[in-house]
């Protein structure tokens, strides 16, 4: 039986463009997707979006966590982390916003774009409904690559991540009520030999993801939305994620 070479030995060939699109699309299409029943739950959806990356038009990050947001992150104590994912930027990437201090809920927090389905919706229409609301990027259907896992959060949501594809240098305003910043990620952040961490907390017996993307760690939902996007879209391989929990801080 031949395996997939993983990710970290494919990096040296990517290169924005249709064969990197006819990749990621022929993983995704032979996954076999897990779906969670809603069971009282409400359903959301979100849109990870594969763009183009520029590492110095696209390299900054002017909000940066503080050292007190950082000490609430568990195993994140050290002087490795510094709340910013600067200089992340350059090749194949996707798109990832900090959530804005206007919002109810987690303020600052790394997300994907997404919210809930409304009535009537698709996943697929909901993530570019929301797309459209918090950073003006308008994207056909036909954008659609796949859509990965499900995953239950804590707060009483089950996700529906939708893969689409971006475009080179799609015009991108956020909305700034729902987004602070956004940010262009390579895929070679996704694929760091540190990458992904556990750590274990109290609170669960299931194991907290992190995705370490500059100096900063990406959580579940997002976290694990990114790892198995890594595992399933780029490396043709499956790791099914939705064991894998939240920090507390994001259970609300």
């Amino acid at each position: 039986m031949t395996h997939p070479e993983p990710a970290s030995e494919l990096m040296a060939d990517w290169r924005f463009g249709p064969n990197l699109r006819e990749h990621l699309t022929a993983n995704l299409a032979v996954h076999e997707r897990s779906p969670i029943f809603l069971d009282g739950r409400r359903h959301a959806a979100v849109a990870l979006v594969v763009v183009d990356s520029d590492a110095d038009a696209d390299g900054d990050d002017d909000h940066p966590f503080s050292k007190e947001r950082l000490g609430a992150i568990p195993g994140g104590s050290g002087p490795a982390l510094t709340g910013s994912v600067a200089g992340t930027a350059g090749g194949p990437a996707f798109l990832l916003t900090r959530r804005s201090a206007r919002l109810r809920s987690h303020t600052g927090q790394w997300a994907l774009p997404g919210g809930r389905v409304d009535e009537g919706e698709s996943p697929l229409d909901a993530a570019r409904r929301e797309l459209r609301e918090e950073v003006d990027l308008d994207l056909p259907s036909s954008a659609l690559m796949g859509v990965l896992d499900d995953y239950a959060t804590r707060s009483g949501y089950v996700i529906t991540p939708c893969v689409l594809w971006g475009g080179t240098r799609p015009n991108i305003r956020p909305n700034p009520e729902e987004v602070l910043s956004v940010h262009r990620i390579s895929f070679r952040e996704l694929c760091r030999p540190d990458s992904p961490r556990f750590v274990s907390i109290p609170e669960s017996d299931r194991p907290v993801v992190q995705i370490p993307i500059g100096g900063d760690l990406i959580h579940a939902p997002t976290g694990a939305v990114l790892l198995q996007f890594r595992r399933v879209a780029l490396e043709g391989r499956c790791e099914r994620v939705a064991d894998y929990e939240q920090p507390v801080f994001a259970w609300q």
